[in-house]
């Protein structure tokens, strides 16, 4: 399956609003210029669109995957023990970190939804930009070779 960038957002503040582009700017060992909220292994948020549209299915929700406050939605990539691996978003490469934790503001978005995201990976994973580089919708998403 080819994997895509189907979304990407940036919040301006702790708790902000998400904004949504159709283009970033990646940094490598930062983040996306302009995002706040970042650490050195947590510089990028990452949720597949096959698992958001499973758990609105499931919650019978239709909130926009903006309310999940990841920077990347992707397709066609199962991010489910992905630790340790490198994905290649476009020109720049994410090493993933770990797996993102659902939070209580799920549930502010729609109730039930913290739980659903609780099993196999569905509330995302978080890594760090190993490049800099422009990031576009549309571009080609896929794991790099081990």
């Amino acid at each position: 399956m080819n994997g895509r960038v189907e979304a990407l957002w940036t919040k301006r503040a702790h708790r902000g609003v998400m904004d949504e582009h159709h283009e970033v700017v990646c940094v490598a060992g930062k983040g996306i210029e302009g995002n706040t909220c970042r650490s050195s292994t947590r510089q990028v948020t990452i949720i597949a669109r096959e698992q958001w549209e499973a758990m609105m299915r499931e919650l019978g929700g239709a909130v926009a995957p903006a309310a999940r406050r990841a920077n990347i939605m992707v397709s066609g990539v199962e991010l489910a023990r992905s630790r340790g691996k490198v994905l290649r978003l476009g020109g720049v490469r994410v090493r993933i970190r770990g797996e993102t934790r659902p939070c209580e503001r799920m549930d502010e978005a729609l109730p039930g939804l913290r739980a659903a995201m609780d099993p196999e990976w569905r509330g995302g994973a978080f890594g760090e930009v190993l490049d800099d580089g422009l990031l576009a919708v549309g571009d080609a998403a896929a794991w790099e070779d081990a």
